[in-house]
């Protein structure tokens, strides 16, 4: 394969590219390597000073709206400013996800009465399904709102690796929120690819990022994830560049439905 033939199959310069909870962490990993590649990048982000500081740091045609993935309004609002700007929307990452709280054990193995089922405040479980699961369906509407009349587009969905397992130390609505995010990856990829649209899903284990308070950053806690790693090391948000990008290119063409795992070998371990 020559190297022009190569570029050609993980091209993505000029695609109208939306990526949510783009500025930091995984999506702004995405957002980077979409814009690296040429792509006109949009970042939705419910942080205004992440934002700015991403869009500045990333540069050239990356620019953002500060949204909130909860409210469909302004998520409407939002997806309709990019086709406007751009003229369609090509490829779309609903990444946007928080930490729903503590789970009902720590990483040293002690119980954690915070995280205990009877005492999670209600507004806590709402919300974390409300952002790690509604908030996907509410951008792959939008997304799709303005893909089938220009024929087809690319949406890639965060997932986890959490949602194959159970995680004593997650807080408890996140496990069931992504599990049900890989049946609506699955469910969109049957819908949509009719109309020339692909639904993937990339299942990241333990990454370094601000979810959670970035705790992974803490060598404590860190330590419980790595010890379930069969490379010996958690994520760094530069290894999931190269899978955004094959997903996003021609390069993943012939991928719909997928659910894919990038960690390191941890769910291997762990079941």
């Amino acid at each position: 394969m020559t190297m022009a033939a190569l570029e050609k199959m993980f091209d993505v310069r000029g695609k109208s590219v939306i990526v949510t909870g783009g500025a930091s962490g995984i999506g702004r990993a995405y957002a980077e390597i979409m814009a690296e590649g040429g792509a006109k990048v949009c970042i939705f982000d419910i942080d205004p000073a992440g934002l700015d500081r991403t869009v500045a740091e990333i540069g050239g045609d990356c620019w953002g709206q500060v949204v909130d993935v909860g409210d469909r309004a302004a998520m409407a609002a939002a997806f309709d400013a990019v086709a406007a700007r751009h003229g369609r929307i090509d490829t779309v990452f609903a990444n946007a996800g928080i930490d729903p709280g503590p789970g009902f054990m720590t990483p040293v193995g002690t119980r954690n009465p915070d995280g205990a089922i009877e005492n999670i405040p209600d507004d806590q479980w709402d919300r974390g399904i409300e952002i790690n699961l509604t908030s996907v369906y509410t951008t792959v509407k939008n997304a799709v709102r303005h893909m089938k009349p220009a024929g087809g587009g690319q949406i890639i969905v965060t997932s986890s690796i959490a949602s194959e397992i159970n995680e004593s130390i997650v807080g408890t609505s996140y496990m069931p929120a992504k599990a049900a995010v890989n049946h609506f990856v699955r469910h969109m990829a049957m819908e949509l690819g009719a109309y020339g649209i692909r639904v993937n899903a990339i299942l990241p284990g333990p990454f370094i990022t601000n979810i959670a308070g970035g705790r992974l950053r803490i060598k404590e806690d860190r330590a419980a994830f790595e010890s379930q790693s069969l490379i010996g090391r958690i994520g760094d948000v530069e290894d999931i560049k190269g899978l955004a990008l094959l997903l996003a290119s021609p390069a993943g063409s012939y991928m719909t439905g997928s659910l894919v795992v990038i960690d390191g070998g941890s769910l291997i371990r762990m079941t």
